[in-house]
This record gives structure tokens, C-alpha cells and sequence, in this order.
């Protein structure tokens, strides 16, 4: 009997509870016992006095796919329906309640009994959401679409596949710059090495910020191009050569264009939302678009190996790329503002995506099949 393909859902879900949890604890300083609190007390989450429209439904919609996700990962396992929504209901309930409660320990977050309500009703509408495509048969049309697209065991590049759009929703210094998170690390390095006397040193070299020389236009037409590029090779190491990869440029192409708009309309508002278009970026994306046109006829694991070359490019270019003050400010607008509750879900996948990829290719060169 064939094994059955891993659960996509599930990889999704275990993604999602991650991002969730960093987004509820950033911004992971200052931990404190809460002044005069016993640790029964704390178990108690407070109703807020204020009421903000906009941060009631963020909890509600970040945790509806969470739900979702959930409830056909159990499905998928053989878990009948009315167990699997409960169970669904519950888990999602639970992480809920244990990031509330671990927020009380940070002073810059408010836990609330109102986000839990929120959190556990947006997972219920998830749960409620997944229960009807499995009455309706979607599911297992979905199944059957996932068959006549995908080749072999591709539930890690759908997840990828997944997850690219919502990396693009993090500003980026260039258009569709993905995994430019060596600077985050040099200040991790720098605050874990203060104070380290056998570290001096490198605490020095370290403490002192890289110099910033703008990116060279072609090089920054390059990464715009390259990061249009990898998820489509990406697709084409888990889609056999024919049209169908045609369709996956096209869609490549449309989520790029409207997650960049979007997040500069988040950043910068609705009027600016096109901000990041430029005389550098659409010939870049249109040589990309091209570029994956031409590579339709190639093999799998040749497209594997060619997207481990775009994806080295793309992070070694974007590595280089400088923070100028507009960058710098939307972020500050992220982490401060009201984006902070999608804060963690697009920064840690707008970092890591590329690198989460590669490992992906590398398991499917390293594969016999």
C-alpha cells in the first residue's frame, strides 16, 4: 500500500501556531513578574475598558486559518468530523489562552479576556469553514486537483508556495527582496556578546554598523527578478513540464503585484499603494515572467537546481541591500503601530522563506525520485 502524502494542512497549521505565538509575545523584551501578583491571579485574564473595532477582528482573522488548518489536518489523520471540530476548537482555544497569560509577563502587551473570546471564535469560524468543505467534497476535489498538478511528496513546496505571499506582506528594501535578516542577527549577536570579556572583540567588530552603499540598479532590478523567479522554479520542482507551470508564472506573477501594492498601501496608505513601481521593477518582473516561460520545458530536478542558484542570488544580493529612512520608518510603523499583530507573521516568513526553500530543494535533489 502507497503511503499517504503528507497532510499540507498540517505543515500549515504547525507554521501558523508558530508565527501566532510570535506575534502575541514580540517584542520578546522585558520579561517581568507583574508587581503584587500571585501566580493564581494571573491565571485571570481582565476585561479591557477600551474597545478598538480594528484589533478585535485582527484577532478574529488570525486565528481562523489556524481553525481551518486544524480541522483537516485531523480530518486527514481518520478523525471523524464532530471529534475532529471540537478537538480543533480546543487546541486553538488553548494556545489562545496560554499567549494571553505568557503576555502578562511582558510590558508592553496587554492580555485581555476579550482577545481569547475573539482568538476562539475566529478558530471556531475556521473549524466551522473546514467541517463545510469536507461536506461539500472540496476537500477531496482539492485532493484530486493536488494530484493532477503536483508530482511525489509536495506538501513542503505547496506550504511554501502558501506562505510566499504572506512574506511579501513585511516591507522589503527592494520589491520582492526576501530574507534580509543578517542585520537582525548581527544586533542578536551584539546584545548577546555584551558584557562577554573572552568576546571583546568580536563584540567590537560586530557593534560597529556595516557600511551602507546603495544597491547598484541592475543588481536591484536583479533581486526584483530573482525573487519572482524562485517561487515559480520552486513550483516547477513539484509540477511536471507542460501548462500548467504557464499558469504558476501567471499566478506568481499576479500575487507579486498585488502583495507589493498591498503592503506599501499598508505602510504608506491607500493613495501611495503603488508606490514601489519603478522604472527598475517592471522590467524586472517582466524578465522574470519571461524567464519562467522559457524554463517550462525543464525537469524537475534541473528546475530544483536552477532554484537554489536564484535563491543563493537572491539572498546574497538582498543581504547587501542598504535600510534607507523610508524602510527604516515602516518598520518602525510595523512594530509600533497596528501592524505589530501581523508583525511576526509576515517578518518571519518574509526572513526565512528563502532559506526555507532551499532546504526544501536540496531534499528534492538529494531524493531518488
Amino acid at each position: 500500500m502507497a503511503a499517504r502524502p503528507r497532510s499540507l494542512a498540517t505543515l500549515l497549521a504547525l507554521a501558523w501556531a508558530a508565527l501566532i505565538v510570535y506575534a502575541s509575545l514580540f517584542p520578546f523584551s522585558g520579561w517581568r513578574w507583574p508587581p503584587g501578583q500571585q501566580a493564581v491571579s494571573l491565571l485571570r485574564l481582565p476585561w479591557p475598558p477600551w474597545v478598538d473595532v480594528f484589533d478585535l477582528w485582527a484577532n478574529f482573522g488570525g486565528y481562523l486559518p489556524l481553525g481551518l488548518f486544524v480541522l483537516v489536518a485531523l480530518r486527514r489523520g481518520g478523525m471523524r468530523a464532530g471529534p475532529a471540530a471540537l478537538l480543533a476548537l480546543a487546541l486553538s482555544a488553548a494556545l489562545s489562552y496560554a499567549a494571553e497569560v505568557t503576555q502578562v509577563f511582558l510590558p508592553h502587551r496587554h492580555p485581555s479576556i476579550k482577545d481569547l473570546g475573539m482568538n476562539t471564535a475566529g478558530a471556531a469560524a475556521g473549524a466551522a469553514l473546514g467541517s463545510a468543505m469536507y461536506a461539500l467534497g472540496w476537500v477531496d476535489r482539492w485532493h484530486v486537483w493536488r494530484q493532477r498538478w503536483f508530482v511525489g511528496p509536495t506538501a513542503g513546496a505547496m506550504a511554501l508556495l502558501a506562505l510566499w505571499p504572506v512574506g511579501l506582506l513585511f516591507p522589503a528594501p527592494v520589491a520582492l527582496g526576501l530574507g534580509q535578516v543578517g542585520e537582525k542577527l548581527r544586533e542578536w549577536a551584539v546584545e548577546g556578546l555584551e558584557d562577554v570579556p573572552w568576546a571583546a572583540g568580536l563584540y567590537d567588530t560586530l557593534s560597529e554598523p556595516p557600511l551602507q552603499v546603495p544597491l547598484w540598479l541592475p543588481a536591484e532590478a536583479l533581486v526584483t527578478a530573482l525573487g519572482l523567479l524562485a517561487p515559480c522554479l520552486v513550483a516547477f520542482a513539484a509540477v511536471a513540464p507542460g501548462w500548467r507551470r504557464l499558469v504558476l508564472v501567471a499566478g506568481a506573477l499576479g500575487l507579486a503585484l498585488l502583495g507589493m501594492t498591498l503592503s506599501t498601501a499598508l505602510n504608506f496608505g491607500p493613495a501611495h499603494g503603488l508606490a514601489w513601481v519603478t522604472p527598475v521593477t517592471l522590467p524586472a518582473l517582466a524578465a522574470a515572467t519571461l524567464t519562467g516561460a522559457v524554463l517550462v520545458p525543464v525537469g524537475r530536478r534541473l528546475a530544483a537546481a536552477l532554484g537554489l542558484v536564484a535563491l543563493t542570488g537572491l539572498v546574497t544580493l538582498v543581504a547587501q541591500a542598504p535600510t534607507d529612512p523610508y524602510f527604516a520608518q515602516s518598520l518602525q510603523s510595523w512594530e509600533q503601530g497596528r501592524f505589530i499583530h501581523f508583525h511576526g507573521l509576515a517578518q518571519w516568513v518574509g526572513w526565512l522563506w528563502p532559506y526555507a526553500a532551499m532546504a526544501w530543494l536540496v531534499s528534492r535533489l538529494a531524493s531518488r525520485e
